[in-house]
């Protein structure tokens, strides 16, 4: 909602212009408040951002001035009651059946994952399906912003930041999250989305014995994601050289799934990268999957994510996990 005038739901990908109004700024603040205060949480002119989880687990976000220029506005994210299966993510064309058989494998095989894709592109979906095939005997620690996975699995600790009070304390925080995680046995640490100094904690959970972890970040392809998990490792303040950090997540990361949001309103993993380590000053990677487009039919974008011919190195490590790919799943390059 951008102002009393301009209400807009988005349905199946596509934003439409909602008939319902509000009288004027007063209205929406008024509404704002009634949604914000029973959550414990303030708004006003001191703490004019609110960031908040409701009672059915929608997420809402609302903004007043005078950071919002033009009055207040309030955005409102809903989720599916009924949980989506991998599935349904091949019924409605975002991935493949083989694809997911292999992102399934690679989550089996603790093998560490990073979903990457802008926003509004389905990467907490994306994380939701995934830490689905985690197997039901580990030990499971969630850490978010405002709780939104819905993991099926009875050996979860789900673990949600804090926002600080009134006097400014007692803030908890991602970063607080990662590194109390560590002490609770976890077999497995997934991260709603990292977006800070957080990553170098995860990162290092990750080089040291916490395989299988799984995170979300914001960013529009897998090399673009390397360049953001640099950036925010860097924010935590360890004063680490650039090599350091790029050694860290060449080390760590084993695949990058990337999510995007096309034009026509559909949302698909476009690529699924291997993470295989240094060459010199840069991390290398390969695309094992990518997207290949078909065309435009009746304004839908026609296409699906295929093998690339390439076999990636960790291939042993998943035959060692149970899990025997051969060559013809990858294009049939050995």
């Amino acid at each position: 909602m951008n102002g009393p005038r301009q209400v807009y739901v988005e349905k199946g990908g596509k934003l439409t212009k909602a008939e319902v109004t509000f009288e004027d700024d007063a209205h929406v603040l008024r509404v704002i408040e009634k949604i914000v205060l029973p959550l414990g949480r303030r708004i006003d002119g001191g703490t004019p951002t609110v960031d908040a989880r409701l009672p059915d687990g929608s997420r809402v976000n609302a903004v007043v001035p005078p950071v919002a220029i033009d009055g207040p506005s309030i955005t409102i994210r809903k989720f599916a009651k009924e949980r989506l299966t991998v599935q349904d993510l091949i019924e409605f064309g975002s991935i493949t059946q083989i694809a997911a058989n292999f992102l399934e494998a690679c989550v089996e095989a603790k093998l560490n994952v990073i979903i990457s894709g802008g926003t509004g592109s389905g990467k907490t979906t994306l994380l939701n399906i995934f830490s689905g095939f985690i197997p039901k005997t580990e030990r499971i620690v969630t850490i978010e912003d405002s709780a939104e996975l819905q993991l099926q699995q009875e050996h979860v600790v789900r673990l949600e930041t804090q926002p600080p009070n009134i006097e400014k304390e007692n803030e908890v925080t991602i970063r607080d999250l990662v590194r109390n995680s560590l002490r609770m046995r976890p077999d497995r640490i997934v991260v709603g989305e990292v977006r800070g100094g957080e990553t170098i904690d995860m990162l290092q959970a990750m080089n040291t014995g916490h395989d299988g972890s799984l995170t979300t970040l914001h960013s529009n392809s897998p090399r673009d994601a390397l360049s953001r998990l640099e950036t925010m490792a860097m924010m935590a303040g360890m004063d680490l050289p650039i090599r350091v950090v790029r050694e860290q997540i060449a080390s760590a990361v084993d695949v990058i799934v990337q999510q995007s949001r096309f034009t026509d309103g559909t949302r698909k993993v476009t690529h699924i990268t291997e993470v295989s380590g240094m060459e010199g000053d840069t991390i290398v990677m390969t695309d094992v999957f990518k997207f290949k487009q078909a065309g435009v039919q009746d304004g839908k974008i026609l296409g699906e994510i295929s093998p690339t011919g390439i076999r990636p190195l960790f291939a042993e490590h998943l035959k060692d996990a149970g899990f025997d790919m051969g060559p013809e799943l990858f294009g049939g390059i050995i």
